[in-house]
């Protein structure tokens, strides 16, 4: 199956504490009708290096958004914290932690995050997974305000200019 406007492809990574919400988002979303990309990890480790799965994990959407492809990024931890600072670090990911249907649906209309962040300590299964489905329904609004203020961003992320 390949992503569609109304179906973006979907990343998705985590680390120990999320890896219990990520098969169930895995399975769920999939059934629904998305092309779940898996980064990992494969196996639970209590020790593991969430960064480097969730960094790939960014650069596939950045990678896809590039070539065309309608694709939107999950990065899953115990708080979703570090997870959404090291999406952050990949050039191109606006990654945004959604802690509330509300943080969710802004991430994306007004912010146009191409990554949510969730902590899976922080929520029941069904909770996580109606901000996960939140933030891969919601269209950006496409605002001029919010298209100016992601301007600023990406000037400031690929020439170090602060915009006024």
């Amino acid at each position: 199956m390949t992503s569609s406007p109304a179906f973006p492809r979907v990343h998705i990574a985590t680390d120990h504490a999320g890896m219990e919400l990520s098969a169930h988002l895995v399975q769920h979303l999939s059934a629904k009708g998305y092309e779940v990309v898996d980064h990992g990890p494969k196996a639970y480790d209590a020790q593991d290096d969430y960064p480097s799965f969730c960094i790939n994990a960014a650069l596939a959407v950045v990678a896809d958004q590039q070539a065309g492809v309608h694709a939107l990024g999950i990065v899953l931890g115990g708080s979703g914290n570090g997870e959404q600072i090291a999406a952050n670090k990949v050039k191109g990911v606006r990654a945004a932690l959604a802690w509330n249907h509300s943080t969710a649906v802004l991430a994306r209309e007004h912010n146009d995050a191409n990554v949510v962040a969730v902590g899976g300590r922080q929520h029941t299964v069904e909770e996580a997974t109606g901000l996960i489905e939140a933030f891969l329904s919601e269209p950006f609004s496409n605002d001029e305000r919010h298209v100016r203020r992601i301007g600023k961003i990406a000037a400031y992320e690929t020439t170090g200019e602060v915009i006024e």
